[in-house]
C-alpha cells in the first residue's frame, strides 16, 4: 500500500511539470485565435487534473508549470520567458493564483474525486473572484460579488454576509463540501441542505473575518461539485479581508 502511494505520488509530481507542458504545446496553434483568458482556463483545467491525483505539492508544482508554460508558448514575444503586454502579466498571475487555489482545494479534500472542478461557468466564477482579489478590491466589493455568485451556485433563496459575527451555532458548509452537522433528513445522494441557514465561514491563517449566511431552497439538490466551488469563493473574499489586514500600520506579522 505504502510503495502504491509513492508511486502515485511520483506520477502526480511528472504529471504536474509536464501536463501543463503538453496543453501548451497543443494549444500553440491557436494561441493568435483565442484570448489570454480563455487559454488560461484550458490550463487551468491541466492543474486539476493533476491536483485530482496528487496533493498539494503536485498541484502548486502544475499551477507553477502552467503560469510558465504560458508565458514561454502562449503570450508575445513566443518562446522566451518575456511577457510584452500588462493584461497577459495579468492573466498569468491570475493562472498561478487560480491554480494554487485550486490545489489547497484538493489537499483539504479528504476523498479526490471531490476535486472535479472542470465545468466551464464554475472555472469562470472563480477567475472572476480571483481577478477581481487581485486587482486590490475592497473587500465589501469581492463580498457583492460573491453573494449572488453563491446563490446561483447552490439555488438559494437568499445570502448575507455578516462581518465579524460568530453567533449561534447553524450548520456549516465545510471545507471539504460537507455539512455539519449532518443534516437529519436529507440524502448525501441527492446533496440537499438543511432547511434552515447554513454558514460557510470566511478564514485566512487562523483569523475569522465573517461568514456568508446561506439560505436553502427546501428540496433542492446541490452538487458536491457547486459546494466545493463555494467554498473557494468564501477563501478568495478571506484573502481580500486578509490583504487589507496585513497591509494596516498596526499590523505585526
Amino acid at each position: 500500500m505504502l510503495s502504491s502511494s509513492f508511486s502515485r505520488e511520483r506520477i502526480a509530481l511528472a504529471a504536474a511539470v509536464l501536463g501543463p507542458l503538453a496543453v501548451a504545446l497543443v494549444l500553440i496553434p491557436f494561441r493568435t485565435a483565442i484570448s489570454g483568458a480563455n487559454l488560461a482556463l484550458v490550463l487551468v483545467v491541466a492543474v486539476v487534473a493533476v491536483a485530482a491525483i496528487g496533493n498539494r505539492l503536485a498541484g502548486a508544482l502544475a499551477a507553477l508549470s502552467a503560469a510558465a508554460w504560458f508565458d514561454y508558448f502562449l503570450t508575445e514575444p513566443y518562446e522566451r520567458f518575456t511577457i510584452a503586454a500588462n493584461t497577459d502579466v495579468l492573466t498569468a498571475i491570475l493562472l498561478l493564483a487560480v491554480g494554487l487555489a485550486v490545489s489547497q482545494l484538493a489537499a483539504r479534500a479528504n476523498r479526490l474525486r471531490l476535486v472535479t472542478i472542470t465545468d466551464a461557468d464554475h472555472l469562470a466564477q472563480i477567475y472572476r473572484t480571483t481577478q477581481l482579489v487581485q486587482s486590490g478590491a475592497a473587500p465589501n466589493q469581492i463580498v457583492n460579488q460573491v453573494r449572488p455568485e453563491l446563490v446561483d451556485l447552490l439555488h438559494l433563496r437568499g445570502c448575507r454576509f455578516e462581518q465579524g459575527l460568530l453567533l449561534g451555532r447553524p450548520p456549516r458548509l465545510e471545507p471539504d463540501g460537507s455539512i455539519t452537522p449532518k443534516p437529519m433528513h436529507s440524502s448525501s445522494q441527492a446533496g440537499e441542505l438543511p432547511d434552515e441557514d447554513v454558514e460557510l465561514r470566511v478564514c485566512a491563517d487562523g483569523v475569522y473575518y465573517g461568514r456568508f449566511m446561506l439560505t436553502p431552497t427546501p428540496g433542492d439538490a446541490v452538487p458536491l461539485q457547486a459546494r466545493l466551488v463555494a467554498v473557494t469563493l468564501a477563501d478568495q473574499v478571506a484573502e481580500a479581508f486578509d490583504a487589507v489586514r496585513t497591509t494596516r500600520p498596526d499590523h505585526r506579522p
